[in-house]
């Protein structure tokens, strides 16, 4: 068995994984700790995180007869990383992780590789792969397999390596040997805790997505909470403060992995704002940005411009009311506020006489509301 187990693990370094351990599936005190993360509704409109409680809860509802679970671990790390990136007020701030390819096509066919490998030591066994999409919890398995523990601000840390890293899982039905559990090496520091700007972890080893910029950006589709708005910054797909401060990232070491390093040219905000859907598809294929479709990335990025400061940002942002999505026209709508303050009624008038939808009429009310306070100026469309 030891043997056979090792030809898998060197495979899987063959492959690209750069950790690797193996966890029974049983994790009751993880499951008590997710149903109570979703009666306090910090999933969001992540309707996918309660819709298969019982798969998670239960991986036999998963893979009947599952007795082992292969946690993996894959270095996505493109570049060194500092808050100065967030001082940019010009080009909109990426996840690191999202800078060049979609992970689950490049980390699928090396996992589909690696069962194929399984199979072949086990030829009787059954198998079943994820990446990040299914209903597994991934993070308190790989803790129990030894891979890291969760910390702090939830993402998965491992010593000496830190958290930038993607996971990846095998579910099989043969029983394999455990791996020792990690120990959580977070002690009393609550560096991510301070630095999370929406203060979305609201107790150490809890987020409520709700507040996370990551979420914002990605995970809900609509209209952007105005509270949260000017707390993003030039944050346009993700946020990765929480990682940058964590004194283990200081370890981290860049990834070798061409398809996960930064694409040239694909930040420059008044250049971003501009895309029709052709160009951002072209400028986005393969990526992951392509999931929240143009309207959801354009929306984060009017909103990026309206923190910016940049006047140069006005003309294309009025271009922006006359968009077909009015996500993107709403956001405009705030962005021309906070950029022009006391003048935008004005130009929100000539601009959108005709507008109809209430989202976009909803942005332009609280505009109003916000300028006629500050410098008595009056605009309604009622």
């Amino acid at each position: 068995m030891q043997e056979k187990v090792r030809a898998i693990k060197q495979s899987a370094t063959d492959l690209g994984f750069d950790g690797f351990g193996i966890a029974a599936p049983d994790i009751p005190k993880a499951i008590e700790r997710y149903k109570r993360w979703l009666a306090r509704q910090y999933e969001g409109k992540m309707g996918y995180m309660s819709r298969w409680v019982d798969k998670r809860s239960d991986l036999n509802k998963v893979l009947p007869g599952v007795r082992s679970v292969i946690c993996l671990r894959t270095n996505y790390l493109p570049e060194e990383k500092d808050m100065r990136f967030l001082d940019d007020t010009d080009h909109g701030d990426i996840s690191l992780y999202a800078l060049n390819e979609d992970y689950h096509d490049v980390l699928l066919p090396r996992l589909k590789r690696l069962e194929e490998k399984i199979h072949q030591e086990f030829p009787d066994c059954q198998t079943k792969v994820y990446v990040d999409t299914g209903p597994v919890l991934e993070k308190p398995l790989a803790q129990k397999a030894g891979i890291g523990w969760i910390g702090k601000h939830t993402n998965l840390l491992s010593e000496g390596i830190g958290s930038w890293y993607f996971l990846a899982e095998i579910l099989t039905d043969i029983a394999l040997p455990e791996s020792q559990p990690a120990v959580d090496r977070c002690g009393t520091c609550r560096e991510c805790i301070d630095i999370c700007p929406t203060r979305a972890i609201v107790a150490p080893y809890v987020l409520d997505s709700r507040r996370c910029i990551s979420y914002l950006t990605i995970e809900l589709k609509g209209v952007i909470p105005w509270q949260f708005r000017k707390a993003m910054g030039n944050r346009i797909y993700g946020c990765d403060d929480c990682q940058i401060v964590c004194p283990w990232n200081s370890y981290a070491v860049k990834t070798d992995d061409q398809a996960f390093h930064g694409r040239e040219g694909v930040r420059l905000l008044i250049d971003l704002i501009r895309l029709d859907d052709e160009g951002f598809r072209r400028r986005f294929r393969n990526s992951p940005i392509k999931r929240i479709k143009r309207r959801g990335f354009l929306r984060n990025v009017a909103v990026a411009l309206g923190n910016s400061g940049n006047l140069d940002a006005v003309s294309p942002l009025i271009e922006v009311l006359g968009d077909k999505e009015p996500l993107i026209r709403a956001h405009a709508v705030w962005a021309l506020g906070e950029l022009l303050q006391e003048k935008a009624p004005t130009v929100l008038w000539e601009n959108l006489a005709h507008e109809t939808d209430e989202m976009v009429l909803t942005e332009i009310r609280n505009v109003d509301k916000t300028f006629r306070r500050t410098s008595g100026s009056y605009f309604s469309l009622e």
